[in-house]
Parts: structure tokens; sequence; C-alpha cells
């Protein structure tokens, strides 16, 4: 980062503090934020606020960039160790604190301990982490995402563990048939099952994981997806409601043709031939809702929900980006992978095919459709994708409320 970059003013990852303050914790808690979400730098001698550079007299410069480096020292647990630099602009010095995300998450102040102590950033501001947030930097920290965990309290039965592998065959071979490739592929096995961490064997018990359970069970109460029709742009007056549990993947198949049923369809005649589209690219609808399921935080008390406004699809997935992942670095192809287990089987089925351009693939979706850009909005506990829709119009001769059958059964039919 070059000094223009430091001095254009706050954002999510640099902060201003004007001179040293006399209680640490207002800079050492944005440090522990930094370790925990993602790498920033905190450059004193600049006015937060005004962004005025004040600077930093030369008599006490290497005094406060070692009291800096002492009270982090001494603050923060687990050790982070920060880069501490002195720059000059116009004259004035700057003293800069570069964090990098740390590997032991969590990281907090040990004067308040780990529940009260863990901060993470969001936005331009330094926030304390929820008790969720927490849980999930401790996975983090443990390098083992919480999908791949023994479910306790699950039953493991013969029945689940060979509808899984036939759905999965089915599925996979659906997926070869539509690439126009011959023949199938190896069948799934449980041995694939234990080798996917799917499911364990401890002497003669086999163990689910919470991915086993997430995909053959409604076990999790909150592994919902709830979608609506609202009238309006707003979720005041519901036209229409259903909330679908069971198998992941049956969920998605049930929130995608719960949206295709409610939005407009239009027929073209094409030579002697009636050609159906809907409004909205059905590749950005299938995306948007796999990439809510797949990525979704289970620890967040909360569904994914799937809304139809009279101006847009909205898909909301708990839980924010990923173990610092940017919304800029999402958008260039970067991916990190909040449940692993889950997001290879989506690839085997077929419902995931490259890691990395879900984001990307719904804006060139929607720019392919002359559609609106999308917009994706990230807060602490959810990340939300709007998919714009075209301007009503009184053309009924060109739209229609109903899907074609045809259509919707390439997505399979939903049980209400």
């Amino acid at each position: 980062m070059n000094i223009e970059d430091l001095i254009h003013g706050e954002s999510k990852n640099i902060e201003y503090k004007e001179m040293l303050p006399s209680n640490s914790d207002k800079y050492t808690k944005t440090v522990v934020a930094f370790a925990n979400t993602q790498d920033g730098k905190i450059v004193f001698g600049i006015a937060d606020g005004t962004n005025e550079i004040v600077g930093i007299d030369n008599s006490i410069l290497f005094q406060m960039m070692d009291s800096i480096a002492a009270s982090i020292y001494h603050s923060c647990e687990p050790a982070i160790v920060p880069e501490i630099e002195p720059y000059t602009v116009d004259y004035k010095n700057l003293i800069v604190v570069t964090v990098s995300p740390g590997a032991q998450r969590p990281y907090y102040l040990k004067s308040k301990g780990k529940d009260a102590g863990t901060y993470i950033r969001v936005g331009g501001t330094t926030r304390p982490a929820t008790p969720e947030k927490i849980k999930e930097l401790e996975l983090e920290g443990s390098k083992i995402s919480w999908d791949e965990l023994p479910c306790i309290g699950f039953k493991v039965t013969s029945e689940a563990v060979e509808k899984l592998c036939n759905d999965m065959n089915l599925r996979r071979n659906e997926l070869q048939s539509r690439r126009g490739y011959s023949g199938n592929l190896p069948l799934v096995t449980e041995t694939n099952l234990e080798n996917w961490k799917l499911i364990s064997k401890n002497n003669d018990a086999c163990v689910g994981s919470n991915a086993f359970a997430l995909l053959t069970s409604d076990y999790f109460q909150l592994s919902k997806t709830q979608c609506a029709v609202f009238k309006g742009t707003d979720r005041v007056v519901f036209l229409d409601k259903r909330e679908y549990s069971g198998p992941l993947y049956q969920q998605i198949d049930e929130a995608i043709n719960f949206v295709l049923r409610n939005i407009r369809l239009r027929a073209e005649i094409r030579g002697i031939q009636r050609v159906e589209s809907y409004e909205l690219p059905v590749e950005a609808i299938r995306e948007m809702i796999v990439n809510a399921h797949c990525h979704r935080n289970f620890n967040e008390d909360a569904c994914v929900q799937v809304a139809v406004f009279d101006d847009r699809l909205e898909v909301t997935s708990p839980g924010g980006l990923y173990n610092g992942l940017t919304f800029e670095d999402a958008m260039n192809g970067h991916s990190r992978l909040r449940n692993r287990v889950i997001a290879n089987v989506f690839c085997q089925m077929g419902l995931i095919e490259a890691w990395g351009t879900g984001l990307r693939r719904i804006r060139s979706l929607a720019e392919d459709f002359e559609l609106p850009a999308p917009e994706f909005i990230e807060t602490p506990n959810s990340f939300r994708v709007n998919l714009f829709r075209k301007t009503t119009t009184n053309n009924e001769q060109q739209y229609g409320n109903k899907t074609s059958e045809k259509l919707r059964n390439n997505f399979g039919e939903a049980s209400e």
C-alpha cells in the first residue's frame, strides 16, 4: 500500500489515531479485530474525523513506537506481532501499525477475556464479536470446518447412507448427461462417504458428521429455507409463504421452483416454435440459492431466506463472508470455504462447478439479461444478494405468472 492510500481516509482496513490514547484498549481492540478478520493498518498522527495530518514530534517518535509495541504485546492473547514503521508526509511524522490476519484465532484483549474481549472488523468499525462469531473463530483457529465435526446425538442409519449414495449417483449421472458425456461415473459408496468426512467408523459404531445430518435429515432446527412472495418492495404483506426442510440439496430444488413459480415467464414465437424464458436468468437464481446454502454459518440462529418482491429477488444467507475474505477478493475469484464437506458434496452433485465464480457469474448473467447490476450486501451476521427485475409493463401477452411444467421439471418438482 502506498502513502497516498494511507492518507486518503479511513476504511475497513485503515483507522486513524491523532495521538496515542492514554487507554491502550482504544487501539489494541482494533489490532485484535484486524487479526481476527483481515489485514489492516492503524495510522497514528492523523486526526480521525477530519483526516488532518497533525504529525508526531521527532522527540517522542521512537518512544511512542516502543510504547505501542509493548501495549500490543501485553494486551493481546494470543500474541500479535505487528509491523510498526515510521513514515514522513509533508515533513510530518506518522506511525503505521500493520496487522496481518492471525492463524490462532480468536484473538482477544487479556483484560476483558475471550467472551468480552474478542473484536472483529465490520466495514470501517471495530465491534465486539457475538458468541456465534467467537465459535466460528475458534473453528478457524483449529483449521476444522463446523460441518466435519461429529453430530452429537444424531443416529446414522443404513437407509440414510444408502439414500445419500443413490441420490448422489443419480445427480452425478444427470450431470454427465447434461455435459454430453457418455457412460456413468463410478458409483458413490459408503467408503466415499467416509473419505469425504461425511461419516466415520468408531469401533462398530458409525458416526455422522454435521454435514451428513444436514444432507440426510431435518435434524437441525434452523437448517431450513424460508421462501416468501411480498406485495410491493418491502416485507409487510405476504402473498405466499413456504418453509422447506430436509436434505439441503432438496431444499435447494424446492427454493428454485418456488422462485420460478412466482416470477414472470416470457413466451416468444421463433419460426414455428414457441420459446419460453423467465424474466430472470435461471442460472443466476440457482447460483444465489446454492451459494446461500453452501456458505451459510450454521451457528447463526437464522434460516436461509428467499424473498420475491415486485422489483427484485432477494436471497439472504446467515453469516458474513468467511475467514477474512473481502467482497473484492470474492469478485476477483478468491474463495474460502466455511463448509468444506458440504461444498465437496455439492461439487460432486454438480451444484457447484468451480470455486470462487459464483458472485461474478451472477453479475455476468444479469448483464446478459440487460438487468440492473445485482446488489451484494454484507453485514456481520448475513450476506444478501439482490437480483433486480425489469420494470413491469402491462403487456400481459408477453409475460404470465405461471411457469411451464417442462421448465420446472428441469429442477425437480417442489413438495409443498
